[in-house]
């Protein structure tokens, strides 16, 4: 079940979307590694949302739910929740886990990788 609602900013992708998404995807993309059970999720996610606001068209932001898509958590390795992986052009260039919840902490965690 995907809790995606019409505000959302952050499109889920699956292992069956994500090949195309993600790994042939074009610039910098973020992936939140994340589960709707996990309470550090739910307290990022207001501001991962603001975070997608302010990115640029340039730069997209998708989640998977480690909860329905266990071969991508072990694809990635994923322990913890919440995981931020950053892609360029499809090959990994950083990874978070954990973020710090405030906009600014995954805001430059977002870029960092990039050198935005």
């Amino acid at each position: 079940m995907q809790r995606q609602d019409s505000n959302d900013r952050i499109q889920t992708v699956s292992a069956d979307t994500f090949d195309e998404s993600i790994l042939r995807g074009v610039g910098p993309i973020v992936v939140e590694f994340m589960s709707y059970s996990c309470a550090h999720c739910r307290v990022l996610e207001p501001n991962i949302q603001r975070v997608a606001e302010m990115v640029g068209p340039e730069e997209k932001i998708f989640r998977v739910n480690i909860a329905t898509d266990q071969e991508l958590a072990g694809a990635y390795a994923i322990e913890g929740t919440p995981t931020l992986i950053m892609f360029l052009n499809g090959e990994v260039v950083g990874r978070d886990e954990g973020p710090g919840p405030s906009v600014s902490n995954i805001l430059s965690v977002v870029r960092q990788p990039y050198g935005s």
